[in-house]
């Protein structure tokens, strides 16, 4: 299996597809081509939160502002996995959580050979498809053998920012707004307790189990798949009531 996500919408990934399948023939299953645009951030979190669900597979990544320049491109081992894409820390996040607990002795990172591709501005079908199939085609303790792949140092990481726990609530940031409107933090679930109130930047918030758990249009605060705690609302927009964004400060009080 080969696995494709990136930010390209349409028709892009189709072209990304056809470069594969001249090559292999993989199965082909789209995460998803809709991350935020040039979002690495984001797009590493909701990577690390939906690529541990898969089997073992190949998993092409392409959120790749910074194509035609210098960055390299990568392959990365993680445990049964591997990740083809840009070297600008969007691949490592996922690699950890499908390694595991025992993440960094269970992990290798080698540079892919960009070699004259025929555009500068797609990567994506030039590059990183026909790394993804030949590494398909390539027993995973073999990678070291191939020709187009060197070990890579000096990887971009991100590491997800941390929340400030205070005495009397929690200083945190949105890390991503999924397609409901969800806003969702770094703070994790657990701060919460079992509070049915919290301030959200001032405003008084019911925490609830579910979004159905309030009334219609009710702004909430619940903690959502990923275990982070997600401000909403019932049947509407968190990101329109809260007036929050990725990124954005988030402070929650607890009174």
């Amino acid at each position: 299996m080969i696995t494709l996500a990136s930010d390209f919408g349409s028709p892009y990934p189709a072209a990304m597809k056809g470069a594969i399948l001249k090559r292999c023939d993989a199965r082909l299953v789209d995460v998803g081509h809709e991350f935020p645009r040039q979002n690495v951030r984001a797009a590493a979190f909701w990577l690390s939160e939906i690529l541990p669900e898969f089997p073992p597979a190949v998993h092409l990544v392409v959120v790749d502002p910074g194509v035609g320049t210098d960055r390299a491109a990568l392959v990365v081992r993680a445990g049964d996995h591997v990740l083809v894409g840009p070297d600008n820390g969007v691949l490592l996040p996922p690699a950890r959580a499908l390694a595991g607990d025992e993440y960094r002795a269970d992990i290798e990172a080698y540079e892919l050979a960009i070699d004259a591709p025929r555009s500068a501005t797609f990567h994506g079908r030039d590059v990183f498809a026909p790394g993804a199939a030949e590494v398909h085609e390539t027993r995973i303790d073999r990678l070291p053998e191939l020709d187009a792949l060197s070990p890579a140092e000096d990887v971009v990481d991100i590491e997800l920012p941390e929340p400030e726990l205070t005495d009397d609530g929690v200083a945190g940031e949105v890390i991503a707004v999924d397609d409901f409107g969800n806003v969702i933090t770094n703070v994790p679930g657990e701060v919460l307790g079992n509070r049915t109130v919290v301030r959200v930047n001032d405003e008084p918030t019911p925490i609830v189990r579910s979004y159905a758990h309030a009334d219609s249009g009710r702004a909430i605060v619940t903690v959502g798949s990923h275990g982070n705690v997600e401000l909403a609302v019932n049947r509407g927009r968190g990101d329109e009531a809260f007036g929050l964004g990725a990124t954005d400060a988030v402070r929650l009080e607890f009174s």
